[in-house]
């Protein structure tokens, strides 16, 4: 736990925005590559993927106060930690409220837009913060592409709709099969003022084609899938499926945005996939991640690609007449 306790004690401010302030899970501090500790103002998380004992909790909190004393003198300070672990069942997890008190709503902010989290239910929390350069890109994407038309599948609680609508996107379709999050992202929409241009759509993409195809063609379309959601999608057998409709769904000069979070797969797990899949894209770029997720292995970290249809623009991909 040292490289936490001393990126805490040389923290030169207090956060502003959520973000991430230690990942261990890079592989850059040895000995803590069970650890993330993330900012989600005004409380702190502390994500542990191994058992901690009583005392490595009390040690943490000591550090912790000493730190919040040195940059918020007199405000209380407030912390969540989320034991993660691996049984014969799966993943399960244990999550406490260690100190303080969780705002509700809790909403924080990420590069002027706001988002609403959760950090007491569930492993996923509303926001996923490694993403913040994927919403950076589309939303700098749909400033430069005036009309843009979005679809974004596996929207979970919409942060990419977010960030193209305050970008100038024209019409985002949101489409997930879980309706709980949709929620959450309707009221992301509102916190933002952009609720007027988005639709939320609970369906279950394979089954869906005929009509989400029917609502494009899209100027941009956000493939953000879980790597493995037993019964949902299995990224090794699933994300093929995904690439195979591309060309039905992206107009002319449009491009899409292909997400991948696992560590078991690389990059040219996508380049593969598209080469065979869809051969009339081609990649732009790739993404980087945040630097407060600096990866010994780029190949383990976040993979995030933007790819383009070949083909001269049409209106649909400017959103034109």
């Amino acid at each position: 736990m040292r490289a936490l306790l001393a990126t805490l004690d040389h923290l030169p401010t207090r956060p502003q925005n959520t973000q991430r302030v230690f990942h261990g899970r890079g592989g850059l501090h040895p000995g803590c590559e069970h650890l993330a500790l993330d900012w989600f103002g005004p409380a702190w998380l502390l994500t542990a993927f191994e058992p901690l004992s009583d005392g490595d909790l009390a040690v943490f909190q000591a550090s912790l106060e000493s730190t919040w004393q040195r940059l918020a003198p007199g405000e209380p300070l407030t912390w969540v930690y989320q034991g993660r672990r691996i049984d014969e069942s799966g993943q399960q997890s244990e999550t406490r409220l260690m100190a303080g008190a969780l705002p509700e709503p809790h909403v924080v902010t990420e590069a002027g837009a706001r988002y609403e989290v959760h950090l007491l239910r569930g492993q996923n929390h509303g926001l996923f913060l490694d993403m913040a350069e994927g919403r950076r890109w589309v939303r700098a994407h749909a400033e430069a592409t005036p009309g843009l038309k979005v679809l974004n599948l596996f929207a979970y609680s919409c942060a990419f709709s977010v960030a193209a609508l305050m970008g100038g996107a024209a019409e985002v379709i949101n489409v997930d099969m879980a309706a709980g999050p949709l929620q959450l992202g309707r009221r992301n929409h509102v916190l933002n003022g952009v609720q007027g241009r988005a639709q939320f759509l609970a369906h279950d993409v394979f089954t869906s084609w005929g009509k989400i195809k029917r609502l494009g063609p899209y100027g941009l379309v956000i493939l953000d899938p879980p790597s493995f959601q037993k019964g949902s999608f299995v990224a090794t057998k699933d994300y093929a499926r995904l690439l195979r409709k591309l060309p039905d769904l992206v107009a002319p000069g449009g491009h899409a945005l292909l997400c991948l979070n696992t560590p078991k797969l690389g990059s040219t797990f996508l380049t593969e996939l598209l080469a065979a899949e869809a051969p009339d894209f081609e990649v732009v770029q790739r993404l980087p991640n945040p630097a407060a997720f600096a990866d010994a292995d780029v190949e383990r970290a976040l993979k995030v690609m933007a790819v383009r249809a070949t083909g001269e623009p049409t209106a649909a991909t400017h959103g034109g007449p």
